[in-house]
């Protein structure tokens, strides 16, 4: 949370740290009162009446305020811009909510009021998000006892379905090669897509092989028949394309011997190859994805409260209170939340470790995606319908508004649909959503916006870019607001669908499917800004602001459809595996010597190297290369299918099992293999994250025009 740069004061700060961390009647009730006293003017800031020239004062004289504090550290500047972000917001809400409705009509009643209540939810979970994580725990690991006989058991399940085994493989050999007693650990191939292939691998690499008679209840039931089976104390899951770090079990699994009852320990789940976002747009490593601010904020703020839940996978859970609940949730498809609610209704803590121990796939194209948050989405409504954490007895009150938050992000389809919409009302139908001159909706929304993005971004700082949550919304909201629809309507409805991960995109491709509602909206939008362009200077100039605020909306709403268009262009991925940069020493066995080496990147096929000279291979070429593991080298067959100056790129050959997980302890399983991984990311500035905005806009028009030119 701390950025670069002065303290404002050392006083606020150390009155900060006694105000959370001292205890007794008598400073508990100064605090009680510095609440109190601080609710009281806040409360009266909110409905204080200001006219409109009034109003832009306090508005100037705030954002000054906050561009004088902004540039220093400290939790407690954090908190005041919190503050101050959310006192502005309520008085926006305030004055929306008791002078801005028009009830006209029936036409204007649906938008005015449909348009309120999309603000207030966004309120909501602003708020909710700012109490969530305002204070992020950061916990490290905890150190296990030297005598390696207390170590507890463990058991590693990683399910499957209908994955190639090309992925699956590295994720079981990674897991044989974790640091842990051979004879605590074990390992557990789930197949659920009954194939002969993955049980004579499991027999080949000696790993337990289940499949079960039917598949009912999908990955939880998977896990659930597997546990029928697996005795260990522990429960370690893992995705199938998720590859473990060896020093996964040692950093995760001290906790458990400390606190009695913690079950269960989450780690984030790091993607080494780009997603759609990512990949489309080129910003892989360059601008946080989609779930950075989720696992690099959101679960280290959940932590603090009790609240950090399992995501399915990357996790370790304790197996007596997995029995005690019944194993893995089954009633929804977001097991692993579920399962949590779950866990912490019964007394039981959870940890959240901020530390990337496993590398997997994103998901390959945005249908793929879009598919996959729908799935989510529906899942958390069925927990809502099913499992109300708000009625569940046994949580704690923080625990219920963490859940809350959590279930109500997966609500913003129908809000959304109104901000992009609100605007057209006016230009097509002359709907006055909101009953205000253009002016006083400008000096008390203004202020709301400003505020609540300075303070987001002071947060959220190298987790989430300014404006990217609103392309990721809009990009999904049209797809999930419909499950969730229906989720809320009948949560029984609906099944189970696997995200694919391994695939390529042969050809490049505009996927016009999956964007017709975002091309609908553009047409929408444009048309709407020539109707109000017209009635700016033609028909209804008796309120020109009016028109042109609602035509800077319509720019803005074009501007964010266009960054959404953009991420719809498939761009070319022909290779089976994804690689990944990375220095590792390494050696290029030669007849008579072997030339002294480092990767420049790695993948499970193949492997880029930079020699210290140009060498005399050519494509074809067969020869040995070794990598480096804790001094040791380790020597693969590799074939020459690339050269390039003093770069080298080269291709795994066939080679046994053991071999294999040596490769992979030398690569993706090496303990540091994700440090540092967002070192290129900047910290988040608001106006550099409009321009990223403006320029993949303005990619995703051309990409738009000129896919429809060659159709």
């Amino acid at each position: 949370m701390e950025r670069t740069g002065r303290y404002l004061w050392g006083v606020p700060n150390k009155l900060l740290e006694l105000l959370t961390n001292w205890s007794g009647w008598r400073f508990r009730t100064i605090r009680w009162l510095v609440t109190l006293v601080g609710l009281v003017v806040a409360g009266w800031l909110v409905i204080m009446p200001l006219d409109g020239i009034e109003q832009l004062i306090f508005g100037l004289l705030v954002f000054v305020f906050v561009l004088y504090i902004r540039s220093y550290a400290g939790s407690f500047i954090t908190l005041l811009l919190v503050g101050v972000s959310v006192l502005m917001s309520t008085r926006y809400l305030y004055w929306r909510a008791t002078e801005t409705l028009n009830v006209t009509t029936l036409l204007d009643g649906v938008f005015s009021i449909g348009l309120l209540l999309a603000e207030v939810y966004a309120w909501v979970v602003l708020g909710l998000g700012f109490l969530q994580t305002i204070w992020p725990l950061r916990r490290h690991s905890e150190p296990l006892p030297a005598d390696q006989a207390l170590w507890p058991t463990v058991d590693v399940l990683i399910p499957t379905y209908n994955e190639p085994l090309e992925v699956v493989k590295a994720s079981v050999l990674a897991a044989q090669v974790m640091d842990w007693p051979a004879g605590k650990l074990k390992i557990y191939l789930l197949d659920d897509g009954h194939r002969e292939e993955f049980r004579s691998f499991a027999s080949e690499a000696g790993v337990n092989y289940i499949a079960r008679e039917d598949n009912v209840y999908a990955k939880a039931g998977n896990i659930n028949n597997a546990l029928k089976q697996a005795m260990g104390q522990y429960v370690v899951i893992f995705d199938c394309d998720h590859i473990p770090v060896r020093s996964f079990l040692t950093e995760t699994m001290g906790g458990f011997l400390t606190d009695p009852k913690l079950a269960l320990v989450q780690t984030p789940h790091h993607f080494f190859s780009a997603d759609p976002f990512e990949r489309n747009l080129g910003t892989f490593r360059k601008i946080p994805n989609e779930g950075a601010l989720f696992y690099g904020l959101v679960q280290d703020g959940n932590d603090l409260w009790n609240s950090a839940y399992f995501c399915g996978s990357c996790a370790v859970l304790k197996r007596s209170a997995l029995d005690e609940i019944g194993g893995i949730a089954i009633d929804t498809v977001t097991e692993d939340a579920h399962t949590s609610i779950n866990l912490h209704a019964k007394g039981y803590n959870s940890a959240y470790l901020n530390t990337p121990l496993a590398g997997g796939l994103a998901t390959e194209s945005l249908s793929a995606h879009i598919k996959q948050r729908m799935r989510w989405a529906r899942g958390m409504v069925q927990i809502f319908r099913i499992d109300n954490p708000f009625f569940k007895r046994g949580l704690s009150f923080m625990q219920r508004l963490c859940y809350a938050n959590a279930i109500l992000h997966f609500l913003y389809g129908f809000p959304r649909f109104f901000f992009m919409t609100s605007p057209l009302a006016y230009l097509f139908l002359e709907v006055h959503v909101i009953d205000a001159p253009a002016g006083m909706i400008a000096v008390f929304a203004l202020p709301h916006l400003i505020m609540s993005s300075i303070a987001n971004s002071r947060m959220q700082q190298q987790n989430r870019h300014s404006f990217w949550n609103e392309v990721y919304e809009t990009t999904l909201a049209w797809y999930i607001m419909w499950p969730t629809l229906i989720a809320l309507v009948s949560p029984k409805l609906g099944t189970f669908n696997v995200t694919a991960k391994g695939g390529r995109v042969e050809e490049e491709y505009f996927d016009w499917k999956i964007s017709i509602p975002y091309v609908v909206l553009f047409i929408l939008d444009l048309c709407g800004l020539i109707v109000g362009l017209a009635r700016m200077f033609w028909w209804n100039t008796y309120e020109w602001d009016t028109a042109a605020m609602n035509v800077g909306w319509a720019i803005y709403n074009l501007v964010m459809i266009g960054a959404t268009i953009a991420v719809a262009l498939e761009t070319k991925q022909v290779r089976n595996a994804s690689r990944v940069r990375a220095a590792i020493p390494a050696g290029v066995v030669l007849p008579g010597r072997t030339i002294s080496c480092f990767t420049q990147d790695f993948s499970i096929g193949g492997v880029s190297v930079e020699l210290p000279e140009p060498t005399h291979l050519k494509r074809g070429d067969t020869l040995v290369l070794t990598l480096d593991r804790d001094g040791t080298a380790h020597a693969f067959p590799v074939e020459v299918v690339g050269v390039v100056d003093r770069s080298l790129r080269l291709r795994f050959t066939s080679m046994p099992v053991e071999t294999e997980r040596k490769l992979i302890s030398a690569t993706f399983s090496r303990a540091n293999a994700w440090e540092n991984w967002l070192e290129e990311v900047d910290l988040d500035h608001p106006l550099h994250g409009f321009r990223e905005l403006l320029r993949f806009s303005e990619l995703g028009f051309e990409r738009l025009l000129s896919s429809a030119h060659k159709g």
